[in-house]
């Protein structure tokens, strides 16, 4: 909540803001050092709880997670500290350093206040994929991302010279990463290739067009994803019983790549985003675009920053669970992987010049029946039948009027300009409508506007990660919290995520780059707001506008 400053505290900020704008006013040059990282690689595992990490770290190889593990920096205790836990809203925490109530991602989609039509975080009209299909909803540019990234402010700090690219299976993933002024590149399931779009250029550069050529997405065309260890490394997972086998042996390894049609097409390329080659083929466009545009050999002597989003252990974990084989395999091989990735690195950059951040966007909840296996309290939740029995409530009450307008789950979104005319007061309403949820099953809280807005929502921990997830430009007008374990979702299979609960908040927070990372285990609370001040302090740029975290002063030497 905003509060007023006295005379005395504005001529501090202002005195503060004076000194740190003349220090980002300095030419380039006096920022730019040989202490300085040549490359900041910043990695994000989508949908990687903190505790599989912890789980499966004695089977990782020696280059991968180990060697963050080992010679990195490495937080038990750190969040995603939002009470909604999805992927654009942890993507744009990563390099923003901010909250949703201040960057304006509140969701990957959510319900437009005015128009009461659901929008899609990235998406903007103006802007379509180069030389791909695009439909309307697409994600193409950061338009709604209301600041900026670590990466703008680099790019800012040394005249636009440094370079910031960002590659991911989604272009969320991508985008929000890459910020205002970098160059985003996503996967395209249409066709397999990944391109940027026309807000960042017209057209590909010549390294893109050659690596489209080559058609790398094709060669897993029949392949199988057969398990990495030996069966007794697994013996630890979930049991498979507790899920029926599909047809064709979609949820069981091996796991084989094709087409329906029997041709390589669109359905082939989407399937390939449930496993481990869409990975592959994220950090082989990484190792392209290291190369295509130089970075780390800035002939400008400046620091270029990579963002690289991996998003098939998110696919995973939906399909799957996180307690279950498929994922506990397809973590091994993220780890052997980013092990190869490192190595690549280390011959091209030299790691003594590379700083590495390691993070996830969000955790996940185990599946419903996994959950129950173990006595928990957990089921799915039916959210559009809810929403259906809330509006026929409210109406029922209410004389009639239909007052519930639109639902993006957690956000709800009533007309007050019904209950205006109605004569109705509208925290009456709200209440109401609260008070019907609160007595369905699985439902755990409901803040109200009314609440957001008079300060009322605080005094515990979900109070004050759902005040930081609800912008009041963009939010609903109530949201809803589950009960831990509970969800919504549909079908009788396969699980989410999305609450403020601990296994959806507890991500892993890596940081290695032996120059300036103190290696070792630390058990501090911290968050992944923290990163990009944190990355500022080491780079000696201005923090994002709108970054609320904190140096990680522990760890740096």
């Amino acid at each position: 909540m905003t509060k007023k400053l006295s005379l005395p505290v504005l001529a501090i900020a202002t005195t503060c803001f004076a000194l740190h704008a003349g220090a980002a006013a300095a030419p380039a040059a006096t920022i730019t050092n040989a202490a300085q990282p040549k490359l900041v690689v910043v990695l994000v595992v989508d949908g990687l709880p903190n505790e599989q990490v912890q789980r499966y770290r004695d089977q990782f190889g020696e280059g991968g997670f180990r060697r963050l593990l080992d010679q990195g920096a490495s937080f038990s205790n750190a969040h995603q500290a939002h009470g909604v836990t999805v992927t654009a809203i942890g993507h744009s925490a990563v390099l923003t350093g901010a909250y949703p109530y201040v960057h304006g991602i509140i969701g990957n989609n959510w319900i437009d206040p005015v128009t009461k039509k659901s929008v899609y975080c990235t998406e903007d009209t103006n802007y379509t994929y180069i030389g791909e299909h695009t439909d309307p909803s697409d994600g193409t540019a950061p338009t709604k991302l209301r600041v900026d990234t670590l990466g703008d402010q680099l790019r800012y700090a040394t005249g636009e010279r440094s370079k910031v690219v960002a590659v991911s299976g989604k272009d969320r993933g991508a985008i929000l990463l890459a910020g205002k002024t970098g160059t985003a590149y996503m996967y395209m399931e249409q066709t397999g290739n990944f391109a940027s779009s026309t807000f960042y250029m017209k057209s590909h550069p010549a390294w893109v067009q050659a690596y489209q050529a080559t058609k790398p997405q094709d060669r897993y065309y029949g392949k199988a994803w057969a398990p990495l260890l030996p069966d007794a490394a697994y013996a630890g997972d979930a049991s498979e019983e507790l899920t029926p086998a599909k047809p064709g042996g979609h949820n069981r390894l091996p796991y084989t790549y094709y087409s329906e049609s029997g041709q390589i097409d669109a359905g082939y390329y989407n399937n390939l985003k449930t496993g481990p080659f869409l990975d592959q083929l994220t950090l082989d466009f990484a190792r392209a675009a290291i190369e295509g545009e130089n970075l780390g050999r800035n002939p400008a002597g400046v620091p270029d920053l990579l963002g690289v989003s991996l998003s098939a252990h998110d696919y995973v974990n939906h399909a799957f669970g996180p307690e279950s084989k498929l994922s506990h395999d397809h973590l091994q091989r993220v780890d052997r992987m980013l092990a190869q990735f490192f190595t690549y690195l280390d011959k091209r950059v030299g790691m003594d010049n590379v700083l590495v951040v390691l993070t996830a966007d969000h955790g996940f909840a185990n599946t419903a029946e996994f959950s129950q296996s173990r006595h928990l309290d957990a089921q799915r939740i039916k959210g559009d039948q809810m929403m259906k029995d809330l509006g026929q409530h409210l109406s029922d009450k209410f004389g009639g009027a239909k007052l519930l307008t639109a639902w993006s789950l957690p956000n709800i979104h009533l007309d007050y300009a019904q209950i205006d005319k109605s004569g109705l007061r509208r925290e009456d309403v709200e209440k109401a409508a609260a008070q019907y949820l609160l007595a369905q099953k699985g439902i755990a809280d409901v803040f109200t506007r009314t609440q957001f807005e008079s300060g009322a929502v605080q005094g515990t921990r979900i109070a004050t990660l759902m005040r930081r997830a609800w912008n009041r430009e963009a939010s609903g007008d109530l949201m809803v919290i589950t009960k831990p374990y509970w969800y919504f979702g549909y079908g009788d299979t396969g699980t989410t995520h999305g609450s403020p609960y601990a296994y959806d908040t507890n991500v892993p927070l890596l940081i290695m780059g032996k120059r300036w990372i103190k290696p070792g285990h630390y058990g501090q609370y911290a968050e992944v707001v923290d990163i990009a001040p944190t990355l500022a302090n080491i780079l000696r740029v201005r923090p994002p506008a709108g970054a609320e975290g904190r140096v990680l002063t522990e760890t740096l030497r």
